[in-house]
Parts: C-alpha cells; structure tokens; sequence
C-alpha cells in the first residue's frame, strides 16, 4: 500500500466521520432519523446487480450552512432483527490527510492488524478492519468538498473495491 520503513506511532485522527447502523425496518428508522432528529436525507445507495447490497440510507447534519456527505447511515441486513447482534454496522474514523492515512494503515500492518477491505469512493478512501471485539472500523480520508459536494447522492453510489496492497 505505502513504504514507511518505520512507522513508529500511530497518528491521530481527526474524529469520527460517520457512523453506519443495522436496523430491523429502514423506513421507522428513516422517519424517526430524518423527521424526529432532524437530519437531512442526503442519498440512498441503490445496488446496480439483482440480489447485492440491499439499500442504505445516508443522512446528514448541518455545519456552517453545509451538509456532509453523510453522518449516519442506516443499513436493513436481509432478515436481521434487532437483537439478533451487534447494531452497530461500523464507525469511521477520519484522517487529516492521505499521508496520514497510509502512515497509519502502515502503523496497524507493522503491529500485525489484518485488513479487511479497502474502497475508494467519490467522497473518502478507506480501509476497514476489525477490532477485538469484532467492530468493524473504517478509517478515511475525504476527498475534497468540490468534488462530492454537488451530487452527494452520486458521491455515495460511486465506490470501487480495491486490492489491500499496492
């Protein structure tokens, strides 16, 4: 992925960028994020195969008069019921930059995490992993604003799956 001969420290994130939720009904759930919490709906994922990904949702705050690509999303696993696990789908954590991004993917390899999978998407790019407990996290870069910010909704639909390396 990226030559740090020796990454000695891990960096420090800017914070969480957005959480991803399991839900039992993603049309309670819309209503109760969007019309009760007040969170705008910014863009639905649709699968372009018969029988991928069901949908998601994507919600955002408001901060200095502009949206996120997203800060919640809520995602209906096939048959999932609440109580069947973890509601938790997975937490992104946010770098400042691509260098420290790699800086840090380089620090976990070094330490020995596993990766995941890795994406790249018009808004972010991201590695996921797991912790010990079995949480999946996400950590990201975003792109710049201009180019996600017009089309937030084509900004989540686009994404590629990348090799973990190189």
């Amino acid at each position: 992925m990226h030559t740090n001969t020796n990454p000695t420290s891990a960096q420090v994130p800017l914070g969480i960028n957005h959480l991803v939720l399991n839900v039992r009904d993603i049309d309670e759930s819309h209503d109760f994020w969007s019309n009760l919490l007040g969170f705008r709906h910014v863009g639905t994922f649709r699968p372009t195969t018969p029988g991928a990904t069901p949908p998601m949702r994507f919600y955002s705050g408001q901060r200095d008069g502009k949206l996120h690509h997203h800060d919640i999303g809520l995602y209906q696993p096939p048959g999932w019921q609440a109580g069947d696990g973890q509601l938790l789908n997975h937490i992104a954590i946010e770098y400042a930059s691509r260098d420290a991004w790699l800086a840090q993917i380089d620090f976990l390899t070094a330490h020995g995490v596993k990766l995941h999978r890795r994406v790249e998407r018009a808004a972010t790019h991201s590695i996921h992993l797991f912790d010990p407990n079995g949480v999946e996290i996400e950590l990201l870069f975003e792109l710049p604003r201009a180019q996600w910010e017009g089309d937030i909704d084509a900004a989540l639909n686009f994404r590629i799956e990348k090799p973990i390396t190189g």
